[in-house]
């Protein structure tokens, strides 16, 4: 697995367990203000289109995670 493939992973699972938290409606509901967590993940994800600059690949790379594409 890809670095760049566990990063989608991992921000696709950060989105969907935030959005879980933070909406009234959810059984696991726990404060509104997790929807905060939402909208800087998202921001992260808008800013590393631009910049090609993500954290959690850096990291991943460094621990020997090829970084690869999601192309096949």
């Amino acid at each position: 697995m890809t670095a760049e493939r566990i990063v989608r992973i991992v921000a696709g699972f950060f989105i969907l367990f935030s959005v879980s938290l933070g909406v009234e409606g959810s059984p696991l509901f726990v404060s509104k203000n997790f929807l905060w967590f939402t909208v800087f993940v998202g921001l992260n994800l808008f800013q590393s289109g631009f910049t090609n600059i993500c954290p959690l690949s850096s990291i991943l790379t460094k621990f020997g995670i090829k970084e690869g594409s999601c192309q096949r």
